[in-house]
């Protein structure tokens, strides 16, 4: 017998509430505390706990709560002492002087002896570095370390960095979780299996990890941050989070009461929980909170430049595209009115740097005669280019499509699997592509990097095999530049350049929209949408 696609959802939430009772039960997680655990399910899985290993948003969240660095962000991205205490930049920009705290202590642990655990010193910032650049580890996070000459630590609570030349954005590197430390001995007892045995310094420590089905994260006890009245963080007793892989079922178990956060807005969910104009629905004011804020994140879409096809080769055709369909209309329809048209080139709102009028606006017009051009230029009178992106983004390049076909111009959209387009992004396998950056770091020097010709992919992140002398030569000299308005300038001037080349089609800067139980307090945003459970309660 053939069953129904909503029997078929039935049955298998059935079972998934089965294996989380079993599992809840197990953990000691029971329902008279539940006011303690925060509970969420992340539909796109986590590869790793290790934070050498830690590329994507996901995992990114979960070593947030295991793990601490030399320094971290607030809420409005300003770069604050975590286990440093305060530091020193050398004059001529190349030294950094970091003084630790000494009431840091790891996660307990056997191999800590008697003890349990031990405090951290600045040996084990050099260990933890040194992991994270020797090539047998291959962590995909030493990048950081680039413009890193050397460090070491002059006593237990000094630690000193080295650059090899003056780089204003390295600071804000620091605070990614590629860098947080980690012990030495742990580290070297688990090998490769550290990535499921982590053992940190923050606000929650590893309790279990069932892959594809649940993960527990406990208090740490020991931790050494305190709230603006000294009270010690975190509030939370433990962090529970589910695998469920579909989106329509996360929010259903949301909408139960089963979940406590939902982040992001869904195609399968977003009429049933907003507004057109990006309000709640009234069915669900008086049960959920919305929380909505800027989002360091670019959505675009690329040309492969070194493609052999006339279309994707020509500007007339990259400008019409970027022309050709209006980017406010698509935001209304498409995301509710969630995120702001990208008509400012592909620095987002935010960052220093962005400008509002360097980027194209809805011209069909305009569209139409660069695509007559291109066609008496070339002698194809039936232009088309081949549009490949993943299923969660058919929608919007289903509209470009259409409203492209108004002005004469053929895309054909082809679905892949994401992790198969990114493989074949970045090997130069597709003409264009849909994809989206999000701020590693605090400077726009981090999205500039994508035009940088040494950065050609596969090995970098130059995705469009675009190389312009000018801004090789800007990019370059900003390194040099410590003053913010003139980096601003320049930074300006190389998303022009790149804008009027036409490399890319801004889609929109993204907005971070979490919704959360009512009892949730003390959440927040932040606008690289990590997740910091910190100062959460559940009343």
């Amino acid at each position: 017998m053939i069953k129904s696609p909503t029997t078929q959802i039935t049955i298998y939430l059935s079972v998934y509430c089965i294996i989380f009772s079993l599992l809840s039960c197990n953990n000691n997680l029971n329902t008279n505390k539940d006011h303690l655990v925060f509970r969420y399910n992340e539909f796109a899985n986590i590869n790793t706990l290790d934070p050498a290993f830690s590329r994507t948003l996901q995992d990114n969240s979960v070593c947030n709560q295991l793990f601490n660095g030399l320094v971290q962000l607030d809420k409005d991205l300003n770069i604050l002492p975590s286990i440093a205490k305060h530091w020193e930049i050398s004059n001529n920009g190349k030294t950094y002087t970091f003084n630790l705290r000494n009431d840091v202590y790891f996660h307990k642990h056997k191999l800590f002896g008697k003890d349990s655990t031990r405090t951290v010193v600045a040996n084990d910032f050099t260990y933890s570095l040194n992991r994270l650049r020797d090539d047998k580890i291959a962590a995909p996070g030493s990048w950081v370390l680039n413009h890193v000459d050397n460090f070491r630590a002059i006593n237990d609570t000094v630690f000193e960095i080295n650059l090899t030349q003056p780089f204003p954005a390295f600071i804000g590197l620091l605070s990614m979780k590629y860098c947080s430390v980690i012990p030495k001995e742990i580290a070297a007892y688990y090998g490769s299996d550290f990535r499921a045995n982590p053992i940190g310094t923050g606000p929650f420590k590893f309790k279990r990890w069932e892959e594809n089905i649940k993960l527990v994260l406990r208090k740490n006890e020991n931790y050494f941050e305190t709230d603006n009245q000294g009270n010690q963080l975190p509030y939370l007793e433990a962090v529970a989070l589910t695998f469920l892989p579909d989106k329509q079922s996360e929010f259903l178990q949301f909408a139960q009461g089963n979940i406590d956060y939902l982040s992001g807005l869904d195609a399968s969910y977003k009429d049933e929980l907003l507004t057109a104009n990006g309000k709640l629905r009234d069915k669900y004011t008086k049960t959920v909170n919305m929380l909505r804020g800027p989002y360091l994140n670019t959505e675009y879409l690329g040309f492969y430049l070194d493609s052999k096809t006339p279309e994707t080769q020509s500007v007339l055709i990259r400008q019409a595209i970027n022309y050709g369909f209006d980017r406010k209309k698509m935001m209304i329809y498409l995301r509710n009115g969630i995120g702001n048209p990208a008509n400012g080139g592909f620095i987002p709102i935010g960052l220093p740097g962005h400008h509002k009028s360097i980027g194209y606006t809805y011209k069909p017009e305009k569209a139409k005669q660069l695509i007559e051009q291109f066609k008496i230029e070339s002698g194809i009178t039936n232009p088309k280019i081949t549009l490949v992106t993943s299923s969660n983004y058919l929608s919007f390049c289903e509209f470009i499509q259409r409203e492209l076909e108004k002005v004469g111009l053929n895309i054909i959209v082809d679905v892949m699997p994401e992790a198969t387009l990114r493989a074949a992004r970045s090997n130069g396998k597709v003409d264009m592509f849909r994809s989206s950056w999000v701020a590693d770091y605090l400077d726009a020097e981090n999205y500039l990097s994508i035009f940088y010709s040494k950065n050609f992919a596969p090995d970098g992140s130059n995705y469009f095999h675009f190389k312009n002398k000018t801004v090789d030569s800007l990019y370059n000299k900003s390194f040099s530049i410590t003053n913010i308005e003139k980096r601003k300038c320049l930074y300006t001037s190389i998303d022009s350049l790149a804008m009027k080349n036409a490399i890319m089609v801004p889609l929109f800067y993204d907005e971070v929209v979490r919704f959360t139980q009512k009892n949730v307090t003390g959440l927040g945003t932040n606008p690289i949408n990590l997740l910091d459970l910190r100062f959460v309660k559940k009343i």
